[in-house]
């Protein structure tokens, strides 16, 4: 690996330019009100998580004096200082963004967002019945002096705090209250008006601490380290030492970040830097409402006229439905041809949901298994149907990644409800997250057994199915189920690494083979390579890819977020084009085509990206798609993407971004998938 600026891009500052993409669509005024109050939404919480995840480990580096570079040839204090900078002026774009283009759209719409300020006498007067009500009885008032000891603030939750002094005199104290989650955050003061809970809070703060004198009271919000620390080899129990990282975190994770309201009094200020043992550059004053992720509320309780239309999804298998005879059904479609699925412009439910939910049903089948990393709770149909068919006596199979992170504690209890209905839950490979999407069923015909699998992009997860674009096969071919059951025998049995014919598995082979078929197209005249990831990050497969451009090679990369390569450098890239496309779907596919769309060459699916963490730290798997016309749908989608008037963002060597493009991409595919192209259920 050659580290330098001009050949890498920082990881972390293009996870904040993605983010400022999603801003940008907060702020386009072509899209429906409601839309842009959910993107503005969604900023805020990926910065969340961009702190809980990323900067809370580059403090740990700069903690333990770690001064190794980056690929781009940064330390970590460095790239924090440009992560302070880079979040600063984002924080600003946003909160800009919501009071001087978000606040006047919604308004005009009906939706009008005050703060308490704006509020007239009557409008303030009527809250305090509801705050004695409903408000108070929740609310839990601290105070800190020497026999109250500084409370443990729990990460992301809002508080509202000041000193007070008791009337009588004596010296002042810290109190503090915390915005319990529970509570609406948007509080109704009127028809359409609506002011933020903790401003009702702050305005009643007096009555939470009636024999005090409380001088100005204000809010602040604290972010947490959300990493769980895991020692799995020294554990003899991976299921305990989950459930006692995660009371760890509840309790003692780290603060990262401290965001404050920019009336908060100073001194308040330097004590909470002093008990959360928090860098004054830590320290991020807000010019405005705390969590705009709170928004996501908005959009969830306002009617849908300023929402984009409902998509109903095409079916799949049509005319499905309970018994054998619907069980027959599929799997006879699916001993008839491969199929190919696409959500969440074709329905999840009809297709995958309907595989496992009938092969749960069906008497003939013997065996099911299949992977969970994020399913969409307990009460998802999958694991209904997983927990059903366990307690009839299946062998039922199911890999549950405990370390999925932000879903550990609900993954421990769909664990539980499977392994108390019979089925045989396992955690994976030690030292690695099972990142792939498998599901494997045996079933018995004629007197022999045959095998389907469904081998996909995203998760098994019936709510995130109508949100992000993702593929997925189904197939009964002997070659791939094979290779399916392989892996799903490596990771039950923990035993070695296994030999593929169509897949590629990381942390195995899944790098080396696609630096293997980067390089095979290097060596090929009129040579092509398309790519479509979450991320690319990896400065092994980056590397190849610049060797390929120098030979010649034609490279199209659609990546959604992080992007560490630089296109479009002379005597390096000139040859490979990235472009960033975000809408109403999360793009989350993953497709791998090398050689000219419409031409031979070879197109792989699956779920790995381009990162070291998921070709080194994770089981992933990628599929060889060789029905010719699979390949040939997803050319198809593939030209969409790529169409020169495509609305994206255009990444350009100095690693700016630019959106170009008159069409979207998601409304053309929605164009071209209704209306529903069943696959032969119906009858």
């Amino acid at each position: 690996m050659r580290e330098s600026a001009e050949r890498f891009t920082n990881r972390e500052l293009s996870w904040l330019d993605f983010d400022r993409r999603v801003l940008e669509l907060a702020r386009d005024p072509a899209r429906p009100v409601l839309e842009r109050a959910k993107f503005l939404a969604i900023f805020s919480r990926n910065l969340d998580e961009f702190f809980q995840v990323r900067v809370s480990q580059l403090q740990d580096l700069v903690a333990e004096g770690d001064s190794r570079r980056s690929p781009d040839g940064l330390t970590p204090s460095a790239q924090l200082a440009a992560v302070r900078e880079r979040v600063a002026e984002l924080t600003l774009a946003a909160h800009e963004t919501f009071e001087h283009e978000l606040r006047p759209a919604l308004r005009a719409a009906g939706i009008d967002l005050v703060r308490w300020s704006e509020l007239s006498s009557a409008e303030r007067e009527s809250t305090l019945a509801p705050f004695d009500e409903q408000i108070q009885p929740v609310l839990i008032p601290l105070g800190v002096d020497p026999t109250h000891p500084f409370p443990f603030v729990s990460g992301l939750s809002l508080s509202v705090c000041a000193f007070v002094r008791a009337r009588s005199g004596g010296p002042r104290r810290l109190a503090r209250v915390k915005v319990p989650a529970f509570l609406p955050r948007w509080w109704e003061v009127g028809p359409g008006r609506y002011t933020p809970v903790e401003d009702l809070i702050r305005a009643h703060f007096d009555l939470l601490f009636p024999e005090d004198a409380v001088d100005g009271a204000s809010f602040f919000r604290v972010t947490r380290d959300a990493d769980l620390e895991i020692e799995e080899r020294d554990s003899g129990d991976l299921l305990k030492a989950v459930e006692a990282s995660l009371y760890r975190r509840r309790r003692t994770s780290d603060a990262v970040r401290l965001e404050v309201a920019s009336d908060l009094d100073p001194d308040v200020r330097e004590v909470l830097e002093r008990e959360l043992r928090l860098e004054p550059d830590e320290v991020y004053e807000i010019p405005g409402l705390l969590d705009l992720g709170g928004l996501w509320e908005i959009y969830a309780r306002a009617p849908s006229d300023h929402k984009d239309e409902p998509w109903t999804p095409a079916e799949v298998f049509r005319g499905r439905g309970k018994g054998s005879a619907a069980g027959e059904a599929i799997f006879r479609t699916l001993r008839e041809h491969d199929v190919l699925v696409h959500h969440p412009y074709e329905s999840f439910e009809s297709s995958v949901g309907a595989f496992l939910t009938t092969a749960a049903e069906d008497p003939a089948v013997r065996v099911i298994m299949t992977t969970i990393y994020r399913t969409g709770g307990s009460e998802s149909s999958i694991v209904q149907a997983l927990q059903d068919a366990a307690s009839r006596g299946k062998q039922i199979v199911v890999l549950v990644e405990l370390k999925a992170r932000f879903d550990e504690a609900s993954n421990l209890e769909r664990a539980r409800f499977l392994e108390r209905a019979g089925a045989h839950v396992v955690y994976g490979v030690l030292g690695l997250k099972t990142h792939t999407k498998l599901a494997f069923v045996v079933r018995e015909e004629s007197g022999r057994l045959r095998r389907y699998c469904h081998v996909a992009t995203g998760n098994y997860n019936p709510v995130t199915a109508t949100l992000y674009e993702d593929l997925g096969l189904l197939t009964s071919r002997e070659d791939v189920t094979r290779d399916v059951a392989e892996l799903f025998q490596r990771l039950t049995s923990g035993s070695s690494a296994r030999s593929y014919e169509k897949l590629l598995v990381a942390p195995e082979g899944l790098r080396s083979g696609v630096v293997e078929r980067i390089a095979r197209e290097a060596s090929r005249r009129n040579g092509r390579i398309f790519m479509k990831v979450n991320a690319i990050s990896d400065p092994a497969v980056i590397d190849a890819l610049y060797d390929a451009s120098c030979a010649g090679v034609e490279i199209d990369l659609i990546v959604r977020g992080i992007c560490c390569l630089r296109p479009g450098v002379p005597g390096l890239s000139e040859h490979i084009r990235v472009r960033s496309v975000l809408g109403r779907y999360l793009e989350h596919s993953r497709i791998f085509r090398f050689g000219t769309p419409g031409g031979p060459g070879e197109t792989w699916i699956g779920s790995a990206d381009l990162m070291q963490r998921n070709l080194d730290l994770r089981v992933e798997a990628l599929l060889l798609v060789e029905d010719s016309s699979l390949v040939e749908r997803i050319d198809d989608l593939i030209g969409i993407y790529l169409h020169p008037d495509a609305r994206a963002w255009t990444l350009a060597s100095d690693g700016t971004w630019k959106c170009t493009g008159s069409f979207d991409v998601q409304d053309r595919i929605h164009s071209l998938t209704a209306p529903a192209k069943p696959s032969g259920l119906e009858r």
